[in-house]
């Protein structure tokens, strides 16, 4: 019986089959971990900046929506319809009542406004709630702009030039100098978005005044300086104007306690107006929570501590932007009453 030998083939080393050891397994797991939050991170932030990109973007557009829109309505402030206009100067408070229908002692300015309030819901035109700490729009303030429409010559209607606030044409004819369209701007807080927004009032055709109406979404600040020729702060105005801004005053600097008629006298020389919002953008807009200090007028040399919107604090994370613009008045602000003295077109003096 012969015996048979096996010789056994040497393993080579591409035949040979390996696992991973544990430690490999977690030392793969780990790397792929770290890419995949790698990718996540750069997505997220990829998205937080299109986000902000947006969000500027709309800021921007609110921006010159508000810019145009607070502009077109400031210069129509004092347009009178021709029948009025074309009326002869009146130099005396009797002439002109005989003339206009209206006391000029008690007519009230084409522009005029309030610090820090918001207006009643009654009587929005006369009547104001001084705003709260704390609350939406707090230092915020009202401008109440007032002008005529013109009529057609056959009586038909106005042409539809003259626009209220929420940018429709009336059809009303002003009766008398006195009878003009309103449109009343302020800050609050919006029903149907739950944002503050820049709001409007306007007096109906048929004399009523229609429902707050939001105009820009998150417009949280409202600031107006007005400017002035000749007027001392809460002093009774002397001598002539010249139709020029020096200075620029507060709504409540211009306001001649117990004498409303001198009162008067100081908004119709009101010769300008300078505008400060600060628009913000929605929850999470900004990349970060950051503090910030805002001067909605342009300049912490136009704060003051007895103006508490002049002056803005944040510290969340919302993208926000300060809008600042200057506007003149293109009409005449005197409402028709100026007497031979008068030194300029426009000149506005105190009835006597």
């Amino acid at each position: 019986m012969t015996a048979k030998y096996h010789q056994s083939r040497p393993k080579t080393a591409g035949s040979a089959a390996y696992g991973l050891t544990l430690v490999e397994l977690m030392v793969a797991m780990a790397i792929g971990l770290l890419i995949v939050l790698a990718a996540v991170a750069v997505l997220t932030a990829s998205r937080r900046g299109a986000s902000t990109v947006d969000a500027a973007s709309q800021l921007r557009d609110d921006a010159r929506f508000a810019t145009s829109l607070i502009q077109r309505l400031t210069v129509q402030t004092g347009f009178e319809d021709m029948q009025w206009a074309r009326a002869p100067y009146s130099d005396s408070p009797q002439k002109y009542k005989l003339q206009n229908g209206v006391d000029i002692n008690n007519l009230r300015p084409n522009i005029f406004g309030y610090d820090n309030s918001i207006p009643s819901a009654s009587d929005p035109l006369n009547t104001v709630t001084a705003r709260t700490p704390g609350t939406i729009g707090f230092g915020s303030d009202v401008l109440i702009l007032q002008f005529q429409t013109a009529a057609m010559d056959d009586g038909s209607g106005t042409d539809g030039g003259m626009i209220s606030c929420d940018g429709w044409p009336s059809n009303s004819i002003g009766a008398d100098k006195s009878d003009r369209l309103v449109s009343i701007l302020y800050v609050d807080l919006s029903a149907s978005s739950g944002q503050p927004a820049l709001m409007c009032i306007k007096i109906n055709d048929d004399g009523t005044f229609s429902k707050p109406t939001p105009l820009i979404d998150g417009v949280e600040n409202f600031q107006v300086l007005y400017g002035v020729d000749n007027v001392v702060p809460n002093t009774a105005p002397t001598g002539h104007s010249d139709g020029l801004a020096k200075r620029y005053l507060r709504a409540s600097q211009l306001t001649v306690s117990g004498n409303d008629p001198a009162t008067y006298v100081n908004w119709r020389r009101v010769n300008s107006v300078r505008i400060g919002l600060v628009l913000r953008g929605s929850t999470g807009s900004a990349q970060s929570v950051t503090s910030q200090t805002l001067y909605p007028l342009g300049s912490s040399n136009l704060s003051s501590p007895s103006d508490p919107g002049s002056t803005y604090t944040a510290n969340d994370s919302l993208l926000r932007q300060t809008v600042t613009f200057t506007i003149h008045l293109r009409n005449c602000q005197n409402q028709g009453y100026q007497t031979d003295a008068g030194t300029s077109p426009c000149d506005v003096e105190m009835p006597s």
